[in-house]
């Protein structure tokens, strides 16, 4: 069973820390990292609705605390074969502006790794070829203990237009909400 990692030490630091703080994680073989100021919580995975007719990315939505958050498989999102859950595959809730609103988005990995630092001197300027992800959807390459961790646009990751398709899943699933008693 998945334990849910807290971010909530992270925080708590001033914000000027906080700009360097990046959650990270695994997909496959690499480990990507998030900045954590757009990181909400970490769930374990489970308890996914299906959406029909959403892109294949969508792996489906989930109730959070009465809110309807759609799922995204961040490794089909970047064209690679679906993740398979495993007792370690986390679901990392982060905000995502969607036209002028915020929205969560919950994004399927396979393993959440840690909370790190890294300074803007440790991150390189994202390679023009080499990885195999969209290149716009890397703010850089961020060197860790002598490797590098891919550091990922979330905007981009998650453009508007993709977001729009998400967007409506709010009001077109009430049977989602808690009945009120």
């Amino acid at each position: 069973m998945a334990t849910p990692l807290s971010i909530e030490a992270a925080s708590h630091e001033p914000e000027t820390e906080e700009q360097h703080q990046y959650l990270s994680f695994r997909l496959g073989d690499e480990t990507y990292a998030l900045g954590i100021l757009g990181v909400k919580e970490i769930i374990e995975y489970g308890g996914l609705t299906a959406v029909p007719m959403m892109p294949s990315f969508v792996r489906g939505v989930l109730n959070l605390r009465g809110r309807v958050v759609p799922v995204i498989d961040l490794s089909l999102r970047f064209a690679r074969q679906p993740t398979v859950p495993s007792r370690r595959t986390c679901i990392v809730i982060v905000e995502v502006m969607v036209s002028e609103n915020r929205q969560d988005l919950g994004v399927m990995v396979d393993a959440v790794n840690q909370v790190i630092e890294i300074l803007p001197a440790d991150i390189a300027p994202s390679p023009a070829f080499g990885t195999n992800i969209r290149t716009e959807f890397i703010d850089g390459m961020g060197k860790v203990d002598g490797k590098f961790v891919i550091v990922l646009n979330v905007e981009k990751v998650f453009s508007i237009e993709e977001m729009a398709l998400i967007g409506p899943l709010h009001e077109a699933l009430p049977s989602l909400q808690p009945a009120a008693h």
